[in-house]
């Protein structure tokens, strides 16, 4: 397909730079464009009329963004550039422990990333293998991660804010995104990024390669590489007063050339090195066919700080009962950091055919292979209870998700009297996932027995004849026992009608029907949605849909011993948890039962206005989810079953660790909110060209039923859903979220200025007494940009210009991280600056 369309119309209504219409590379951008144009710009995502929809009339609120909006900022990766443009979209900037500090999760329109269908050209994308288990967000979901995505090779992206499971399927609840990657036949361009944060570190070079060439006469090829390095910040506010023991009551000589800020990473803990590349391509076959296959290949290595650990007997806070004798002297005799290592290859494939059949068919067939392989490590660490002969660098296991889908489509245009053809869609899908969790190293996980000896040296007084906890500090290997290999196929058939009943009424509907041979079952799920323009530029649309996720294989077989943190009250709180697959023998004495499909039933109405250069488009929804899949809480700790809970776990081959977890079908919510974009285009003379746009959104859940105590645990005093998981998904993510863009070009000149307000957040506690509320900050970018040729451009600009941090009101840890606390969807490290040069050959 080609790229025909006008940035005009932008991403949630963010706007889009006036230059950056779609053109040849290496071409003059044009120095504005008819309004209208915008409005007409041809969209594919949630349509399947031959010819696509525009923006303007379609039924439900679609929006699009251009490259150049995605490559005017500094920001690295498309979840964070989304991020910082979507009203509905924030991340935290630390979710949580485990990968989720790495690969950070995502919540739009208040629901979890896995509600959020992920195309690439049309095609389902696969998920991560790295589950967020450890992340008070969105905790517990494997969406796609599309940081994994060149964004050099984007050719414009399509956001479906509406569900379309009845379209395209399990996720597709809150919308969809399509990334649709560039097919310019010929040219090429390079660009190259460096900046960092003002006071923090956080140093950022990133460089991106594409060039396209024309191959069998009207066919193309286009291959893009992007290389990134991010490195780590730190926004420690405390340090800690003592790093080594004390001598006499007096503090050690030592202490004079001591780092005494041990956190090393509180605000960006990841060093990240990310190689993405992208094919894309058509050929021609014959007058009626043409082949086309598309291709992303990654590969990233992070290096992530995590678990600051004091050596033993400081003497500060207390934090030597239990952290102490993790830290033996004879290896770590300052303390140390953890390091998480993540080596990951990612890739996806597709070859298709689609062209024209007899009677006036057309027809659409492809397969689409994918693969998620994550390899875990852990480096400056130790496994304790191997004692001083512990190595210090451990293989803790590897993560795989495959996904194989293959499709066929059917489409034709009926005359049935209508204003316009009746448009019809059939199709049929066969999909195939895979998920395993494999073993580390034994050291990464074995108890090796080491009892500490009382030797009479200061840390054999205050820990001799102890034995530390097996498995390596901070984070644990995967056992054995942890391994899983589970997969599942998928049939599905669909069928997709829409007509313009009169010139100004448009009606579609949509049913599709799915069958998974695992606990998944069959769902049936359908959708309604209408347009009637009542007068020149002024509509009413909206729809109702129902819709469902599967669960993902990861929650249902993904295992492991986790070492964490919460907050209880004002006190962080260390644990040692069990994280248990729901079939285990272990879960289903807790009571846990198989994961079936969460529903949904999603509403959507709206108002959408255009009179010459102004647009407004209101779009209200409501999204109900039942059976959703959420964590339990830690069971067994003091103030949760305690000893009853570990007595069943030990009973059940589970012994040292103090609390488990499982996934469960355990609540139902509703989630309302609304949208509103507002654009407005003005061409003066002498002043230039403005694009001026304010896109506001918000969005408020609420839990309707929380499900019952199981039987097998009802008599123990067990809250399986309590309270700070509730307040997390209620409340640790802003509710309402404005953007405000002026977008100016000059001749040569151009800007891009936005201002962001995020709303206020709470990050909660067990106890109402202990949350923390964080309010609203507004957030300013500015990229400014001068062509100095029609090939070669030159730009500056700034995240957070104005240096913005959330409020101090964090629980401060011991190693001084934690006084900003940690959900603030703008980063906990202050403003970045940066310099970009751009040139198209």
């Amino acid at each position: 397909m080609k790229s025909l369309l006008l940035a005009g119309a932008a991403l949630s209504g963010a706007a889009l730079p006036s230059y950056a219409f779609a053109q040849e590379p290496g071409a003059v951008p044009p120095a504005a464009a008819d309004d209208a144009e915008a409005g007409s710009a041809i969209v594919v995502t949630g349509t399947r009329r031959g010819g696509g929809r525009t923006v303007a009339d379609s039924p439900v609120p679609i929006d699009v963004i251009s490259p150049q909006e995605l490559q005017a900022t500094g920001r690295t990766g498309l979840k964070e550039v989304l991020g910082n443009i979507i009203p509905s979209l924030t991340m935290p900037a630390l979710g949580g422990g485990g990968t989720s500090a790495s690969v950070r999760p995502i919540s739009i329109r208040g629901l979890s990333g896995d509600y959020l269908l992920v195309l690439v050209n049309g095609k389902r994308r696969h998920t991560t293998a790295l589950i967020n288990n450890l992340s008070r967000i969105s905790g517990g979901s494997t969406p796609v991660d599309i940081d994994l995505i060149p964004t050099n090779a984007v050719g414009r992206i399509e956001v479906l804010r509406d569900g379309a499971a009845a379209q395209y399927g399990s996720d597709a609840i809150s919308g969809v995104i399509n990334i649709l990657l560039d097919d310019a036949p010929e040219g090429g361009s390079f660009s190259a990024t460096a900046g960092q944060l003002y006071e923090k570190g956080g140093a950022l070079v990133q460089q991106g390669l594409s060039y396209g060439t024309r191959i069998g006469g009207d066919g193309f090829i286009r291959l893009a590489v992007e290389g990134k390095y991010h490195d780590r910040a730190d926004s420690s506010a405390e340090p800690v007063p003592y790093v080594y023991p004390l001598v006499n009551g007096a503090p050690d000589p030592r202490e004079a050339n001591a780092d005494h800020l041990i956190a090393g990473g509180y605000g960006r803990s990841n060093r990240d090195k990310i190689v993405n590349g992208s094919l894309n391509a058509e050929l021609p076959v014959g007058a009626a066919l043409t082949a086309y296959s598309f291709s992303t290949l990654s590969y990233r290595d992070i290096d992530d700080k995590r678990g600051a650990i004091v050596p033993a007997k400081t003497g500060y806070g207390g934090q030597t009962n239990g952290q102490g004798q993790t830290s033996l002297p004879g290896i770590y005799p300052s303390g140390f950091q953890a390091r998480r290592r993540i080596r990951e290859w990612d890739w996806q494939s597709a070859v298709g055919l689609r062209g024209d059949l007899t009677a006036g068919w057309s027809f659409d067939l492809s397969t689409s292979y994918g693969r998620d392989h994550v390899k875990l490590g852990a480096v400056g660490t130790l496994n304790p209870s191997l004692g001083p002969a512990s190595p210090t660098s451990f293989f803790m296991g590897k993560q795989i998700q495959d996904l194989w889908v293959n499709n066929l489509e059917f489409t034709r245009s009926y005359d049935i009297g209508t204003a316009q053809p009746l448009d019809v869609a059939i199709g049929f899908e066969h999909r195939w996932e895979k998920f395993r969790n494999r073993a580390g190293e034994p050291d990464s996980y074995r108890d090796g027995g080491y009892v500490i000896p009382a030797d009479g040296t200061p840390f054999g007084n205050a820990y001799g004849g102890r034995s530390p906890s097996p498995g390596l500090v901070s984070f644990t290997g995967t056992s054995p026992a942890d391994e899983a290999t589970l997969s599942r196929n998928n049939l599905a058939a669909y069928v997709d009608l829409s007509a313009d009943v009169t010139p100004g009424w448009f009606v579609g509907v949509a049913g599709r029907f799915e069958h998974y041979d695992d606990s998944a079952g069959d769902t049936v799920s359908g959708k309604f949605s209408t347009r009637y323009e009542f007068a020149p530029g002024l509509a009413l649309r909206g729809g109702v849909n129902t819709g469902f996720r599967a669960p993902s294989l990861a929650q249902g077989g993904f295992s492991t011993t986790q070492n964490t943190a919460t907050i209880i009250g004002n006190e962080r709180v260390s644990t040692t948890s069990k994280f248990l697959p729901v079939g285990s023998v272990a879960a289903q004495a807790l009571g846990a039962s198989p994961l079936k499909p969460e529903k949904s039933l999603n509403y959507t109405a709206g108002l959408s206005f255009e009179r010459g250069p102004f647009r407004l488009t209101v779009d209200a929804y409501q999204i109900k989810v039942d059976d959703r899949i959420v964590k339990t809480e830690f069971l067994g700790t003091a103030s949760n079953g305690g000893s009853a809970i570990r007595a069943i776990l030990v009973a059940n081959g589970i012994d040292d660790v103090d609390s488990a977890q499982f996934f469960a079908n355990a609540i139902d919510t509703r989630t309302r909110g609304v949208d509103v974009v507002a654009e407005y285009t003005l061409r003066t003379g002498g002043l230039g060209n403005f694009r001026l746009n304010a896109a506001y959104s918000y969005n408020r859940t609420k839990i309707t039923h929380v499900i019952d105590t199981p039987p097998e645990i009802a008599s123990l005093n067990v809250t399986l859903f309590g309270r700070q998981a509730q307040r997390d998904l209620v409340a640790a993510t802003p509710r309402r979220k404005l953007v405000l863009t002026n977008d100016w070009s000059l001749g040569p000149l151009h800007a891009l200025a936005r201002l962001t307000r995020f709303g206020g957040y709470v990050e909660s506690s067990n106890v109402a007494s202990g949350d923390r509320k964080f309010g609203a900050k507004w957030i300013t970018d500015l990229d400014v940009g001068y062509d100095i040729s029609d090939r070669l451009t030159l730009s500056v600009g700034a995240n957070n210009l104005f240096d913005t941090y959330p409020d101090r009101n964090g629980v401060i840890a011991y190693d001084g991280s934690g006084a900003y606390g940690n959900f603030a969807p703008f980063g906990l490290s202050g403003g970045f600056y940066y310099g970009r040069v751009s040139a198209r050959f």
